[in-house]
């Protein structure tokens, strides 16, 4: 994993790119969704601090199998195609997003959530990296989502 200056087309679902300090924009070449790539990104990009952000395009279909917080910086996604419901955990009150294609949310710095897509669905995402936390989910079930979606505690 490197960043580079890329300045021909960059397919953003698997080559994310880091926006950082003084307006740089870099391709994340050899970038994977593992904790020995998110490490090594982490540590690439540290001198950007809390500023940087990774903008990424992330197809789905279906419920989502984690949750996630960025307590560096708020995260916004973006519907491009399909439908995806972004479910967050509000301090125990459940609070759920339903986007459609064009529209787009705001994840709060710090905020517990998951994404839930229905048929094929294309997100884009601008995130801040720095510390962000994943935990298992486990309520992938429609059933189970009816309930509280809060992440599960250990």
């Amino acid at each position: 994993m490197r960043l580079v200056n890329e300045h021909n087309a960059v397919d953003l679902r698997t080559t994310p790119v880091h926006l950082g300090l003084g307006s740089t924009a870099r391709a994340v070449e050899g970038f994977a969704w593992n904790p020995e790539a998110l490490q090594a990104y982490g540590a690439a990009v540290a001198a950007d601090g809390a500023e940087g952000r990774m903008v990424t395009i992330i197809d789905g279909d279906g419920p989502g199998d984690h949750w996630e917080r960025h307590p560096a910086g708020d995260e916004l996604v973006v519907c491009l195609s399909g439908s995806v419901t972004v479910v967050r955990d509000l301090d125990g009150v459940p609070d759920r997003v339903l986007l459609g294609p064009g529209e787009a949310t705001v994840n709060p710095a710090g905020v517990w959530h998951a994404v839930d897509t229905t048929g094929p669905t294309s997100i884009l995402t601008i995130t801040a990296g720095l510390g962000t936390d994943h935990r298992p989910r486990t309520d992938t079930h429609p059933a189970e989502r009816a309930g509280v979606p809060g992440p599960e505690t250990s």
